[in-house]
């Protein structure tokens, strides 16, 4: 009699643990860690170039030590697997992990990642920018592919919304620091201003992104991939993406304008 009470239970406590490991093999498989380590140096380059400009250069050590602890790519992982867990069913979970566990999704990882370093250098990202507008200007079927792709995860307006969102936390951080006296609304009016520009620019980068990424592929297996996107799975698992990344954009944002503005007045005193 015990057998059939407990026997269950047991059943159903391992439920979590076997979506959590589930979980794992996804993110493995996104090569998250390796994303979020390119985002890091991504970030951590941008503050020196703060450093520069906003600081005179004078950040020192103790700039250094505020802004690796602010791009911590663990952290950026964690928030970007709670996302996934929030939104991603277990079927979808399982479809994403047999799409990326082929060859082809395997390649596909490598290449975004890859092509994500390789543009962060601002030579790189010239050239891949004049190549997408030539590309563009003769109707070139390689950049319907990818605009597919980009439709298919909204990629455009979700990159948009990061960006904005991210804005007005930086400036947040810099009122919070002390470096500034504005209201939200008047830091809200001031980011929304760069809607346009920020949308124009958003989408020749991000054509020039997957073009860029995606060289090696073939125009077929381009369309393989903007196929899984199109299906339910792989748009649940782009937007918990989107959403997982832009929360760990925002509180980055917000983190480094308030440590920005604390050495802005602690160098004014």
């Amino acid at each position: 009699m015990r057998a059939w009470v407990f026997a269950p239970l047991l059943g159903l406590l391992a439920l979590p643990a076997w979506a959590d490991a589930r979980m794992t093999v996804l993110v493995d498989l996104l090569e998250l860690r390796q994303a979020a380590v390119i985002l890091s140096d991504e970030g951590q380059a941008h503050a020196e170039m703060l450093n520069q400009d906003m600081l005179g250069g004078q950040g020192g050590p103790g700039w250094q030590m505020q802004v690796e602890s602010i791009h911590d790519a663990g952290r950026m992982v964690e928030m970007v697997r709670r996302a996934l867990e929030e939104t991603m069913t277990s079927g979808e979970v399982e479809q994403a992990i047999d799409f990326y566990s082929t060859e082809l999704g395997g390649r596909i990882v490598g290449l975004e990642n890859a092509g994500r370093a390789a543009i962060a250098e601002p030579e790189v990202e010239q050239i891949a920018r004049a190549h997408y507008g030539v590309l563009a200007g003769d109707h070139d079927p390689r950049v319907a592919l990818i605009r597919r792709l980009i439709d298919a995860a909204d990629m455009v307006d979700r990159n948009v919304s990061t960006a904005l969102n991210s804005n007005f936390q930086f400036l947040r951080g810099m009122r919070d620091g002390g470096a500034l006296e504005d209201s939200d609304e008047d830091l809200l009016a001031e980011v929304g201003a760069e809607l346009e520009a920020v949308t124009e620019d958003t989408s020749v980068w991000m054509h020039a992104y997957l073009l860029l990424a995606y060289h090696p592929l073939r125009d077929a297996e381009i369309a393989q991939y903007a196929q899984f996107a199109e299906t339910g799975a792989g748009r649940a698992l782009n937007r918990a993406l989107f959403d997982g990344f832009g929360r760990a954009y925002e509180d980055i944002s917000y983190g480094l304008g308030r440590a920005l503005a604390l050495n802005m007045v602690a160098e004014s005193l």
